[in-house]
């Protein structure tokens, strides 16, 4: 039997990929290993949203190339958005890759085998107006209670800095009944957290009929049994509308959890970045969500040293900052990536000067995710229990409605008995961290 190595990059969107091709590979009575030294053939989903993520896709093709020589591969294949993005080019640099597999052309990976197999190299791009659907076999990655979920592919959005609608296409919903299906079929399998993804998800429906679908949609998965948790991710200011917001409040499967990418909050820096609201607006659908949700966590992200950012800028941004403490939140540094508005404005900020201001901003973010844990001693919790510290086994770690999967910290649980990964159990917080939480169980 024929038997591939996968190694999946970048966000949760590319990982649902990734596991659409490993169901094709299975249907192909392909046998998928975790080792790449018995691996035939070595598949890299690669990811090329800015600088960093690229370096490490293509330190992972290299690495992955040396099993050609260590192992018994036969040959390297590039799927993803470094593929779709620079095609040919990887082609020609690489002489370890075989074959590259676009993001419009996922469902053509047995295409690429074969050719390896062949000992042909090609090129499968495709068009980027692909979305799988629930009829197509996924070999799920993540544990067997928690799964991503995509409701649409694609973004058209064109904020200036970013890539994703080139390798990417326009935003495309798939249709209410295909989401509804599949999650039925995941929790029949016993998956009790759904994780709702796209590039943005508030514009679920719009490209259909208009106005935004997503909390119809929301309305018809909370009445699937077995579902316990539905997290909102790639949540988009837009169209975050009132109807959206009273469903979280009063939906108890939803989690009051709400990530809500910014970018900025400078009127001048959203104006550049081509964003669509500004910063009143912005503070106002805040002041609404926690008004109308106690307890909602909300996750957001920035971006410093965009072109024209100066140091006024900067401290706009951090007073904004501060005066939200918002419960999570990442920095990045501005990635001047080709094909792009902002790669050719004036202004570009020094490389030195944006992580100046990173390390500023996480300071200021650090010490308020601190306070805010620290506020949540003598809390009780609903702790979805993920694994045991191998060092002290009497330790489970876990999370609550507040920390999504892969991106925030962990709830250590003290006392958790032995319990399997995937049951809820009841804790109470002790100490607050920076990151984490330890807590007793009830």
């Amino acid at each position: 039997m024929l038997t591939a190595g996968f190694v999946s990059l970048g966000c949760a969107k590319n990982l649902v990929d990734t596991e659409i091709m490993l169901g094709i590979l299975a249907d192909n009575n392909i046998h998928i290993t975790d080792d790449p030294h018995v691996a035939d053939i070595l598949i890299v989903n690669t990811c090329g949203f800015i600088d960093s993520a690229k370096e490490e896709s293509i330190s992972t093709i290299i690495q992955m190339a040396d099993f050609k020589k260590a192992g018994k591969c036969k040959g390297v294949i590039v799927a993803g958005c470094l593929g779709q993005r620079y095609q040919q080019e990887l082609l020609d640099e690489l002489a370890e890759v075989s074959a590259i597999v676009g993001t419009g052309a996922w469902h053509r990976i047995m295409e690429a085998v074969e050719a390896v197999l062949a000992d042909e190299r090609v090129l499968l791009i495709g068009e980027t107006d692909t979305i799988y659907d629930e009829t197509m076999r996924r070999i799920i990655t993540t544990p067997v209670y928690s799964a991503y979920v995509k409701i649409a592919e694609g973004c058209s959005n064109c904020c200036s800095y970013c890539v994703i609608p080139l390798v990417r296409g326009s935003y495309r919903s798939r249709p209410a009944e295909s989401v509804v299906r599949e999650v039925r079929k995941l929790a029949d399998r016993g998956v009790k957290e759904i994780n709702l993804i796209a590039q943005d998800t508030t514009s679920y429906g719009r490209d259909r009929n208009g106005q935004p679908q997503l909390a119809a949609l929301l309305k018809q998965l909370v009445k699937i049994e077995g579902v316990v948790w539905i997290r909102l991710l790639y949540c988009y200011p837009k169209y975050f509308n009132d109807e959206l917001i009273e469903l979280i409040a009063r939906e108890p499967k939803i989690c009051k959890y709400i990530d809500l990418p910014l970018q900025h909050a400078d009127d001048e820096i959203l104006t550049a970045m081509n964003r669509r609201d500004r910063r009143a607006e912005i503070e106002s659908l805040l002041k609404k969500i926690r008004t109308a949700i106690p307890g909602v966590v909300i996750r957001t992200s920035f971006i410093v040293g965009f072109p024209g950012e100066t140091d006024s800028h900067f401290e706009s941004l951090k007073q904004f900052v501060a005066e939200q403490r918002f419960e999570r939140l990442g920095v990045f540094t501005y990635s001047q990536e080709e094909d792009t508005p902002a790669a050719v404005l004036e202004q570009q900020v020094p490389e030195t000067v944006k992580e100046e201001r990173y390390h500023e901003l996480m300071a200021l973010q650090c010490q308020i995710s601190e306070d805010v844990n620290r506020g949540l001693e003598g809390q009780v919790l609903s702790v979805l229990l993920e694994g045991y510290n191998p060092e002290q086994p009497e330790v489970a770690f876990g999370r609550s409605y507040r920390e999504a999967p892969d991106v925030d910290g962990r709830i250590y649980v003290e006392n958790a008995g032995h319990l399997t990964p995937g049951e809820v159990v009841q804790a109470e917080i002790v100490q607050g961290f920076t990151y984490d939480l330890l807590a007793e169980r009830k």
